[in-house]
C-alpha cells in the first residue's frame, strides 16, 4: 500500500495528534508527591490543580466508621502519567479518573493515582475516590491536634495544617484552592454543619439518616474546610449589611455564647467596613463543647470554636475571611500575613471601640522584656514548623503592621487594608508579593518601608527601639 507523503508544514493539527496516537499517545512522567513547602515539603502535590471537591461522606458516630466518596475536577499541569493524593489512614475501595479504573497505591500518606488512559497537560479530568475506615487524629509539630477529633457527640474536621487528609484525598497545600461540593450523612437527631450554605437536608426513605448537603461557591484551601457533627442548635439571620448568618452552637455552650454570638454581625460589618466588602457568600460560628479542640480555627464562612468565644476571639478569626481564607498564603512561611493581620484587627477593633490604641497595644508587646517569646524568631521566618502559630507570627506580625502604619500614613495605610484583599482575593500571596505591593503603592517610602522589613519582619531578637 502506498503512504502519501506530505510536507510537514501541510501536516494539519488533527494529523499530528493522529501521528502522536500512532506512536504512543501522551508520554507523560508523574507529578510530583510533595510541593516542597518550606515547613510541610511533602504536603501538596505537583502536577495539577483541582478546581472542585464534591465530597459525599457518611459518618456514624457509634462506631466512628467514616464511608466517603470524593470527585475531585481538575486540570493537568503537565503530560501525566500518575498523580499523588495526600490522604492519611483510611482504606481505598477504588479509584476511576474520567470514569475508567485507575490504579491506586499507598504509601504513608500518599496516595498515587495511575489512570488508564495518560492525561495531557491542560487537559480537565475527574478523579473519584471510594473509601472507607476510622479517620485518625494528627499531631501537629507543635503538639496540637488536628484531622478528625472525636467529640462526646460526633465529631470535628479540621485542617490546619495537615488534618485535612485525615477525612478526604485531595492536594492539600494552600496554594491549591478550589469550590466544594461536602454532602454529610449521618444518624437522623444529629446534625452536620460544613462551610458554604446548606443546600439541603434530606432523610433517608426508612427516616434513620439525614444527609446535609453544603456548597461552598468561592476558592477554599482545604485547610479551612471542616465538618462538624453532633447536637447543635442552629439559629440563620442577617448582618445589617444583609450577609447571611448561620450559627451551630452545642446546647452546653448556648448560654455562654448568646452575649458575644449576637455581636457576631456587628463585628462582620465593621471588619466589612474596615477591610473591604466581605468576601464570602454567608458568615457564622461553629461552637463545639470546651475542651473538643484545643484552639479557635478560621474555617470558611463559619469559624470553628471550642467552647464560648470572647469577643477578642471572635473579631480575630472573623477577620481571617479577609486575611487568610481570601487571600491565602503561598506557603506556610507565609502565616504571618495570616495572624498578623487578625491580631491588628483585634487592635483596630479595641481602638475603634474606646479600648487602647494600636500604638499602645504595640507598646504593650514592645515593653516585654528581651528574653519573651515574642522575639524568639521573625514573624517572615519561623524556626521550624512546630513554631508557625507562636508569639512572633501573631503579636510581632501585627506590630509590622502598625510599623507600616506609622511610615505611610493613616489614609494610605487604611487604604491598603482593603486594597490588599480586594486585590488579591480569592488568590495566594507570599511575604515577597506583600513588601512589595507596600512599597509599589507608597513610592518615595522605600528606604523607610525597607527599614521595617529588615528590622521587624526578617530582623532577629527585640529590636533597640520601639520607633
Amino acid at each position: 500500500m502506498r503512504t502519501l507523503r506530505l510536507p510537514a508544514a501541510l501536516l494539519s493539527l488533527t494529523a499530528l495528534a493522529a501521528l502522536a496516537a500512532c506512536e504512543g499517545g501522551v508520554h507523560g512522567t508523574p507529578g510530583a508527591a510533595g510541593l516542597r513547602d518550606p515547613y510541610f515539603p511533602k504536603l501538596g502535590n505537583g502536577g495539577y490543580d483541582v478546581t472542585h471537591y464534591a465530597l459525599d461522606l457518611d459518618y456514624d458516630p457509634a462506631s466512628h466508621r467514616l464511608t466517603g466518596t470524593a470527585d475531585l475536577t481538575a486540570t493537568a499541569g503537565q503530560d501525566l502519567s500518575a498523580f499523588n493524593l495526600d490522604l492519611e489512614g483510611l482504606t481505598v475501595k477504588k479509584v476511576t479518573v474520567d470514569g475508567k479504573p485507575a490504579v491506586g497505591s499507598r504509601a504513608g500518606h500518599e496516595l498515587t493515582v495511575r489512570p488508564h488512559d495518560e492525561l495531557r497537560k491542560g487537559a480537565t479530568f475527574r478523579a473519584s475516590v471510594r473509601y472507607t475506615g476510622e479517620p485518625v487524629t494528627i499531631t501537629d509539630p507543635d503538639g496540637s491536634e488536628e484531622g478528625w477529633l472525636r467529640t462526646a457527640d460526633g465529631a470535628l474536621g479540621l485542617g490546619e495544617p495537615t488534618g485535612s487528609m485525615a477525612w478526604f484525598p485531595g492536594n492539600h497545600h494552600p496554594s491549591d484552592k478550589a469550590t466544594y461540593d461536602i454532602t454529610v450523612t449521618v444518624p437522623t437527631g444529629v446534625k452536620a454543619v460544613s462551610n458554604g450554605e446548606l443546600r439541603s437536608t434530606e432523610r433517608s426513605p426508612d427516616g434513620r439518616r439525614t444527609a446535609y448537603a453544603w456548597h461552598v461557591a468561592q476558592p477554599m484551601a482545604s485547610y479551612v474546610a471542616t465538618v462538624a457533627i453532633g447536637d447543635f442548635e442552629t439559629e440563620e439571620g442577617r448582618t445589617p449589611a444583609g450577609i447571611p448568618v448561620y450559627t451551630a452552637v452545642d446546647p452546653a455552650e448556648a448560654a455562654a455564647s448568646a452575649k458575644v454570638l449576637a455581636r457576631l454581625p456587628e463585628v462582620v460589618d465593621w471588619e466589612a467596613k474596615t477591610f473591604g466588602p466581605y468576601p464570602f457568600s454567608s458568615t457564622g460560628a461553629i461552637v463545639d463543647r470546651d475542651g473538643d479542640a484545643g484552639y479557635a480555627l478560621e474555617t470558611q464562612n463559619r469559624p470553628v470554636f471550642p467552647g464560648a468565644p470572647d469577643l477578642a476571639t471572635l473579631v480575630h478569626e472573623l477577620a481571617h475571611q479577609w486575611y487568610g481564607d481570601s487571600v491565602t498564603p503561598k506557603s506556610w512561611r507565609d502565616m504571618w500575613l495570616n495572624e498578623g493581620f487578625a491580631t491588628y484587627a483585634e487592635w483596630l477593633w479595641d481602638e475603634d471601640h474606646g479600648g487602647d490604641t494600636a500604638r499602645q497595644s504595640f507598646d504593650a508587646v514592645y515593653d516585654r522584656p528581651a528574653s519573651d517569646g515574642v522575639w524568639s524568631f521573625p514573624p517572615a521566618e519561623p524556626s521550624t514548623s512546630a513554631h508557625i502559630s507562636d508569639a512572633p507570627v501573631y503579636q510581632r506580625g501585627a506590630m509590622v503592621l502598625q510599623r507600616v502604619r506609622e511610615v505611610i500614613g493613616d489614609d494610605k495605610f487604611f487604604s491598603l487594608l482593603r486594597s490588599w484583599p480586594a486585590d488579591h482575593k480569592y488568590g495566594n500571596a507570599s511575604t515577597a508579593d506583600f513588601t512589595a505591593y507596600v512599597e509599589q503603592r507608597n513610592p518615595g517610602k522605600g528606604e523607610a518601608l525597607a527599614g521595617v522589613w529588615e528590622t521587624w519582619l526578617y530582623g532577629n531578637g527585640k529590636p533597640e527601639k520601639a520607633s
